[in-house]
């Protein structure tokens, strides 16, 4: 972690502190220009979407998107893995979950993303519902991804009282997500010919209405899928809500959900100049058994094992970076300006999934999971799609750690699933395909797919082998979740424990989230 200042940290904490509650009055311009004449050209909410836009999944600085996604999401899904022992060794990686760190992904949230929705809402919700109904989606964006880490947030009730804020339970939130996108949706349909979002839109939809419907509606599908286990009626409702709208999902990678603020990746800074993180053993496992060929956009070769690509395993034993260090490095995918937020890929798995369980999705669980990979070669321009598809044989191959033989993984620490599909496999043998596609294909979005991996149990990841959560986390079960920050204890104590009761257990890393019942559904 580069140069992180002790200063630097608690000013950024203190931004987020107690961000849930206080709000200040923004809507006085210092230079006498009125509202009316700044609705002329939208400036008077166009400015408030930059910031949203670029702390889904943050830009800069660099070391507050390390803490607010690569040092969690990106480490739990199994994608990477810092080389670095931070704390002694004791921290994320190893289940000590730490305050200082986790703090941010609220923090962020609540700062750039609820605080400027509030203000645009009370700007816009009368006289400019468009633009109202654009920052409904890009909150739901945002604040599924901080439930989904911690569990219950502040959402339907942010801003409703000065001294205190209400949370929603997770089950309370995801129904308020839908509701969202319902008013986006319906909302934006009647103002599919506006050019009014293209001055203020860094994505890569530049201000297209009909794009960020059809983004909308593939969310929404998302979510669906998230709570099918727990849910599966209301689930098959929002699913075949999402599919039925007249504008379609995103279905091209030219309609691949992306921000590009014009600034490089934050990954490409972690990963070169300060050297904090590396590939992940399960990448190395699954992509070099599946012989693969977009490792080579996801990765370097070790610069330790020439001709090779070495992963580290999670949670382990690491008395020094340059143990490590000379693993595989993050390949050329993150040398851009572009961050991947959703893909045609994606969407095309997630409707593999809803054709299995059931739901009416306008094909077939095959049809839909080979199209999903298809996208994701095509995204690279890799060949050889025809052959990976058919390819009943290979299996992840067995990961060896030549550093340490203790922290190898093979035979039944191992998945035995193949890529071909086949009809007479059993529904969690097709489940297991389809999230393993789909997390190979969601790369290098760790938040998510840590999130389907709690939710599915797949792709088959590899345990810790240090875990310092004295006894809150199960090494065989992994993380479930992230505490809530220790600011809403100090600030917003009372709502925080009424929050905390809504969980399925303690307030620790060990306990489920409300979607995430431990076994598939069907």
């Amino acid at each position: 972690m580069k140069n992180i200042k002790i200063l630097a940290l608690l000013m950024l904490i203190g931004l987020g502190t107690a961000c849930t509650k206080n709000f200040e009055d923004i809507n006085t311009d210092p230079y006498g220009i009125t509202n009316e004449s700044l609705k002329q050209d939208y400036n008077i909410v166009g400015a408030l979407y930059k910031p949203m836009l670029m702390n889904i999944y943050t830009y800069d600085p660099v070391w507050v998107f390390q803490l607010q996604q690569n040092l969690i999401g990106d480490v739990y899904s199994g994608y990477m893995m810092p080389p670095t022992p931070f704390r002694g060794n004791s921290n994320n990686m190893t289940y000590d979950l730490v305050d200082g760190w986790n703090g941010f992904p609220w923090s962020v949230a609540y700062t750039n993303i609820m605080n400027n929705a509030l203000t645009i809402k009370t700007r816009a919700e009368k006289d400019l519902p468009n633009f109202y109904a654009w920052s409904l989606i890009i909150k739901v964006e945002a604040m599924h991804r901080v439930s989904d880490m911690f569990g219950p947030i502040v959402y339907s009730h942010f801003g409703e009282n000065p001294t205190y804020a209400e949370y929603d339970s997770q089950k309370d939130a995801y129904d308020n997500f839908f509701k969202d996108l319902d008013f986006a949706v319906e909302t934006l349909a009647n103002y599919t010919e506006s050019s009014a979002f293209s001055n203020f839109d860094i994505s890569t939809y530049g201000g297209d209405v009909t794009q960020w419907i059809k983004f909308a509606n593939s969310l929404r599908l998302r979510l669906a899928v998230r709570i099918s286990n727990v849910d599966p009626v209301k689930a098959k409702t929002e699913a075949e809500k999402a599919l039925s709208n007249s504008f379609g999902l995103i279905e091209s990678n030219s309609e691949n959900f992306v921000i590009d603020a014009g600034i490089l990746h934050p990954l490409s800074t972690i990963n070169s100049a300060w050297n904090d993180i590396r590939m992940g053993a399960p990448m190395e496992s699954i992509l070099k058994g599946y012989n693969d060929q977009r490792i080579a956009q996801y990765f370097l070769e070790s610069e330790d094992y020439p001709g090779d690509y070495k992963g580290i395993r999670n949670g382990i034993d690491i008395s020094t970076k340059d143990t490590y260090d000379g693993f595989s490095k993050l390949g050329p995918v993150i040398e851009t300006t572009k961050v991947q937020l959703m893909t045609a890929a994606e969407v095309s798995f997630l409707k593999a999934e809803g054709a299995l369980r059931g739901w009416n999705m306008g094909g077939t669980a095959q049809s839909f999971y080979e199209n999903g990979i298809r996208l994701s070669f095509d995204q690279y321009g890799i060949g050889g799609v025809d052959t990976y598809i058919a390819d009943n044989i290979s299996t992840p191959a067995d990961y060896i750690d030549p550093n340490n033989a203790a922290n190898n993984v093979t035979g039944t620490g191992l998945s035995q699933v193949t890529i071909a599909w086949n009809d007479a496999d059993d529904n969690e043998t097709k489940l297991e395909k389809i999230i393993t596609q789909k997390w190979i294909a969601m790369y290098p979005d760790g938040q998510e797919a840590w999130s389907e991996f709690r939710r599915t149990g797949y792709p088959k990841l590899f345990t810790v082998m240090v875990n310092n959560s004295g006894g809150k986390i199960s090494t065989e079960e992994f993380i479930r979740r992230i505490n809530l920050p220790a600011s809403e204890y100090e600030t917003n104590n009372a709502e925080t424990l009424k929050a905390v009761e809504t969980l399925k257990g303690p307030d620790n890393g060990g306990t489920r989230l409300w979607w995430d019942l431990g076994q598939n559904q069907w």
